[in-house]
């Protein structure tokens, strides 16, 4: 039943992620439907893996499947746009720079998390095995490091 729960809540953030997006009525009328041995990712030089789902990352809003290895933690960093995801695997956690280390939130499966654009912010997996979680941005992907 939990699997199930988690399923129905995923597909409904999507969807209302999806519903954000500008009307394209008429402009493609099939459904997409890509199967997780078909997604095309994508490595950084840092191991981090993107599988573009909608949009193109680098000059559009978009949504993509991402994977962080197991045990990463992100240099502090700010986005230019919104980010809105949803764990698929793994455990994850995002803080604000300077918040107190005891209100990091565990993020196990199934849950969703929203980054607003220009917070400085670390992303952690913390868990034994790879994150993978749907990532939405209402703009283009940057990564913009700071110093604390």
């Amino acid at each position: 039943m939990r699997r199930n729960c988690l399923s129905v809540f995923g597909a409904m953030t999507i969807a209302l992620v999806a519903s954000a997006q500008p009307s394209t009525a008429g402009t493609d009328e099939a459904i997409t439907s890509i199967p997780v041995a078909q997604l095309d990712w994508t490595r950084t030089d840092e191991g981090v893996a993107f599988a573009s789902l909608v949009g193109d990352r680098f000059v559009e809003p978009y949504m993509a499947m991402v994977q962080l290895p197991a045990g990463l933690v992100s240099p502090a960093h700010v986005k230019t746009a919104n980010m809105f995801g949803v764990v698929v695997s793994g455990t994850m956690t995002h803080i604000a720079v300077g918040a107190e280390p005891s209100s990091e939130i565990l993020l196990p499966e199934g849950s969703f998390y929203k980054v607003p654009a220009g917070l400085a912010h670390v992303s952690r997996c913390v868990s034994e095995t790879d994150c993978i979680t749907f990532l939405y941005q209402d703009g283009e992907f940057d990564f913009l490091p700071i110093t604390q």
